[in-house]
């Protein structure tokens, strides 16, 4: 018997349960289908995170000046600012979730 999470499953992999009928579909999903009138609400954390859009902040020439540093072999990864930076974000993000 294995144990574990249901998301380490294969995507696309049939649970075992009742037969299958025609249109591929188990008699159990069918008893169980959402309502189409069923009403979605956003977590506060989701509705936060789809209003702080920064499609916006996107600096083409800095892209540019990177993609060329890569191209050269000249850009440097700087391994201490990455973990500062995901530390601040990853606070940011936390406190956000709480309030």
């Amino acid at each position: 018997m294995k144990i574990g999470n249901p998301a380490d499953k294969p995507a696309g992999v049939a649970p075992a349960g009742p037969a299958r009928t025609q249109a591929g579909e188990t008699a159990k999903a069918k008893e169980t289908a959402a309502d189409p009138s069923a009403k979605v609400e956003l977590s506060k954390t989701a509705a936060t995170l789809l209003s702080n859009d920064t499609s916006s902040d996107f600096d083409t020439d800095k892209v540019a000046r990177i993609a060329q540093a890569i191209s050269d072999g000249k850009f440097q990864i700087n391994a201490d600012k990455i973990a500062d930076r995901l530390i601040a974000n990853a606070h940011e993000v936390l406190g956000k979730a709480q309030h």
